[in-house]
């Protein structure tokens, strides 16, 4: 049996994957380069760090990544242990305290014995210390170092210049600068609850902050770089950019939301999500963005109660590195090119926090299979996991990263309303992975 397995990378897929294996008691080594070196988005020098936004999003099971929540909890995923242990309220949507998560799961993985944590950067797969590991996993995320990204590119034949796309981080704000006599709390359609503040905004203070914002100066691209937003994380200003009301119908809308004060649902509403437990600083939902410090500062202070707004974080862009799947990789994950080299998380092509440790998770199983002499059952298209995985093995003119969704998932071939059809997704996919789950156990 093979069992030295290196992972580079202690994100959220390297730990998830790292803890399957452990499950199996198969050793496994996490080389990781914090606190020794940080990328330009790192900060902290725990594992599985969360650095754009403290949410994981809805836990609906009409909902894509809900129904992936689901199924890692019964594959015994870290991560969401992690969540469940740490969360912060946010109505629907499952969002943690992140410094208390990634410390979770720092500890989680360090206290295992099957499992070692090295502090070094790997830059090349012909490292020294990788001489004696039979399989190795780059888990090293989107922001992988550039000595690694290049000899990546080199392996795969791939141009590093097209495969990558820029992502955006929201600013967080201090609780104690927030005047709180102008917000309000209230979720959507709840409003005796206290998981999001909000800042209502008149008709006229949502055209002249809109005014400011698409006008303000943003960070620019380096003359090289082509910049390339992920659909499902764009700039705020980007957005803003694509039609005066596009903020009111996205992430302003006030629908469901009623201003105490007034009786009446404002024209728009920013919505803040606390960041922590203790609710002493939030995050502006939906605001990922380039704009430059200066002008953040000027343009969110236009927002009804952060007026004095403390920035504890500011908003920033970072770029990302993903291959091309399909092409460059094997169904298992492996690069075509570079055998028992394998890939794990974002740098696969998909998006988002979940859909980062779900690959981890899901390369974790094959591999505890396959070291045990045994071949993992083929996941079913119709689960969340199946689909987010058939993904990375589905040909396309442009690959692109992509969150998980319900446009990944089989057709159901039946005519409904947009809500029963996320009902029937829903159903199918349960059934047909608690028949997966049967032929793994």
């Amino acid at each position: 049996m093979h069992k030295n397995i290196a992972i580079i990378g202690g994100g959220l897929a390297g730990c998830e994957l790292a803890w399957q294996l452990a499950r199996f008691d198969i050793p496994c080594t996490i080389f990781e380069m914090k606190p020794q070196k940080f990328s330009p988005a790192h900060k902290s020098p725990l594992l599985a760090e969360l650095v754009c936004s403290n949410s994981l999003r809805s836990e609906e099971l009409t909902t894509g990544i809900g129904l992936l929540k689901h199924e890692m909890e019964q594959l015994n995923s870290i991560t969401l242990q992690a969540a469940r242990a740490c969360r912060v309220p946010a109505g629907k949507a499952l969002a943690v305290d992140r410094e208390k998560f990634s410390a979770f799961i720092t500890n989680a993985i360090q206290t295992r014995e099957s499992i070692q944590v090295r502090i070094k950067e790997i830059q090349s797969l012909d490292d020294p210390e990788l001489k004696e590991y039979d399989y190795i996993i780059i888990a090293a995320g989107p922001l992988i170092s550039d000595p690694l990204a290049e000899e990546l590119s080199k392996i795969t034949g791939e141009d590093g210049k097209n495969l990558y796309f820029y992502d955006a981080i929201a600013p967080i704000v201090s609780a104690d600068s927030i005047n709180m006599e102008k917000v309000f709390w209230g979720a959507r359609y709840a409003p005796d609850d206290k998981d999001y503040l909000n800042c209502p905004l008149t008709k006229e203070e949502y055209f002249r902050f809109y005014k400011e914002l698409v006008s303000a100066k943003t960070v620019a691209a380096k003359d090289f770089e082509r910049e390339i937003h992920f659909e499902g994380c764009l700039p705020v200003e980007a957005m803003a950019a694509r039609g005066e009301m596009t903020l009111a119908y996205g992430p302003l809308k006030p629908v469901g939301l009623i201003d105490p004060r007034t009786g009446k649902q404002p024209f728009a509403v920013v919505q803040l999500r606390a960041e922590n437990l203790d609710k002493t600083a939030f995050n502006l939902v939906g605001f990922q963005t380039k704009l430059t410090y200066p002008e953040q500062k000027r343009v969110f202070r236009l927002i009804p109660g952060l007026e004095e707004a403390e920035f504890l974080r500011l908003g920033s862009m970072h770029r990302n590195t993903y291959v091309n799947a399909p092409k460059v990789l094997t169904p298992e994950l492996m690069l075509k090119k570079r055998p028992n080299v394998f890939l794990a998380g974002q740098i696969t092509g998909v998006e988002g926090y979940l859909e980062s440790a779900a690959c981890g998770l899901y390369l974790g199983l094959h591999l505890a299979f396959k070291l045990r002499g045994k071949v993992l059952p083929a996941l079913p298209k119709e689960t969340a996991l199946g689909a987010l995985m058939n993904h990375l093995r589905t040909p396309a003119k442009k690959f692109q990263p992509s969150n998980i969704h319900f446009g990944l998932f089989p057709a159901l071939n039946v005519r409904a309303k947009k809500a029963k059809r996320k009902e029937l997704h829903a159903r199918r996919a349960q059934e047909k992975f608690s028949q997966w789950l049967e032929e793994v156990r």
